[in-house]
């Protein structure tokens, strides 16, 4: 039902809606030294575009189903891989579009910050559009009969502003994560390499092997008939692994009386060694909490050491994974437990030097951590706030 003083409507009751194209690859003349900016679904994510990746010339604009779009158009992706497919966009810039993405072009009396905000709160939605009746893509014709509700133009000017503020800190949270990330990251290769030493410590540095600070122990393989509803024993894989830590939304359980090898404790290192992905072999977690005295699956190894947090450091940086990618196997995306104890590092000799780096760059990730944590509570407040003002549950003073 529709607050007083709303309408409802479809897509084509307020925008003009189009595609862009392709102008050939086979003619030089269309692509190089071009300098319109020329949209790919692949940069149609939820954001404003200032800049393309690829431009396009004045005669490939005219000998091609492209348009020129203004700024403020609409650009939703009609098809694409992954979660492309129904993401949306907002020019910041006059720019062409491939035949991919749908622009919309708002009618007079209609705000774009409230349409574009409206759009993104229906994603979920509008990809089902997309699968209904084996239709794997969109179309003009779907987008164009996409519900839209219609508030009158004062209150889409300000809930679009409000929604708009809250997008600026969210970018600003962002912008503070990937900065955090460079400088732990560099961080990270200059303690765990010797080139930055912490102060008041000299002693010497030696290579060392895992295999001389630690041991791997392989996992439990099992069989579908071991696998029980609730309860049981958690098996441990590949997808309770999320970004360096552990996660635990895709569980297996085994029979607790299945008989194992060894269980998790807590220190160890989860290590995946097998995977259909080889971006995913060699990612790693540190076991504790509710991940310890639990099993962990034939895909995986345990890493056990008497430096857990040192290790699990190395374990991040760019020079254990050259090591993961240079062991991999020729016909299965692998490593082996015996070439994962052959991996080589540089090592402090000095014990309080190994515990100060790991606790130096563990305050590093916990300040990552921090930050991320405050971006996904921005972003789950910020949905339910749109929630309340894009239906006219919650109405804004005028």
């Amino acid at each position: 039902m529709m607050p007083n003083g709303w309408k409802k409507g479809v897509i084509e009751d307020i925008a003009k809606v189009s595609s862009g194209g392709t102008p050939s690859r086979q003619n030089d003349s269309y692509w190089l030294g071009g300098y319109i900016p020329w949209v790919t679904t692949a940069e149609v994510k939820f954001g404003v575009i200032t800049d393309t990746e690829q431009k396009i010339t004045e005669e490939g604009l005219k000998n091609s189903s492209a348009k020129l779009f203004p700024k403020n158009t609409i650009l939703m992706a009609m098809y694409g891989q992954g979660k492309t497919r129904g993401q949306v966009a907002k020019l910041g810039i006059e720019a062409s579009t491939n035949q991919a993405c749908a622009a919309l072009q708002l009618n007079e009396g209609f705000e774009v910050d409230y349409y574009y905000q409206y759009l993104v709160s229906q994603y979920e939605n509008i990809r089902d559009l997309a699968n209904s009746g084996g239709q794997q893509n969109l179309s003009g014709g779907i987008i164009k009969g996409i519900h839209v509700p219609m508030p009158p133009l004062p209150e889409q000017r300000k809930i679009g502003n409000i929604l708009g503020v809250w997008d600026k800190s969210i970018s600003t949270i962002e912008r503070l994560v990937d900065n955090s990330k460079q400088q732990k990251k560099a961080l990270t290769q200059q303690l765990l390499t010797g080139k930055k030493r912490l102060s008041n410590f000299d002693a010497e540095w030696k290579e060392i092997k895992l295999a001389d600070v630690g041991k791997c122990i392989t996992g439990l393989t099992y069989s579908p008939s071991d696998i029980v509803d609730k309860g049981g024993m958690l098996v441990l894989r590949s997808s309770n692994i999320q970004h360096g830590k552990l996660a635990f939304k895709d569980n297996v359980f085994v029979s607790s009386d299945l008989a194992i090898k060894s269980k998790t404790q807590d220190g160890d290192i989860l290590v995946c060694v097998r995977n259909g992905s080889k971006n995913l072999i060699g990612k790693s977690a540190l076991i504790k909490g509710k991940a310890t005295n639990q099993a962990h699956g034939a895909f995986m190894t345990l890493f056990r050491c008497k430096y857990p947090d040192y290790a699990f450091q190395l374990f991040q940086s760019s020079n254990y994974y050259r090591q993961v990618h240079k062991n991999l196997g020729a016909t299965i995306n692998s490593i082996n437990t015996s070439d994962l104890h052959k991996f080589k590092f540089m090592m402090p000799t000095d014990e309080n030097e190994i515990n100060a780096i790991a606790t130096c760059l563990s305050n590093a990730d916990k300040e990552v951590e921090l930050l991320v944590q405050q971006l996904a509570d921005l972003k789950q407040e910020k949905k339910a706030l749109m929630q309340q003002l894009l239906t006219g549950k919650r109405r804004v003073l005028i």
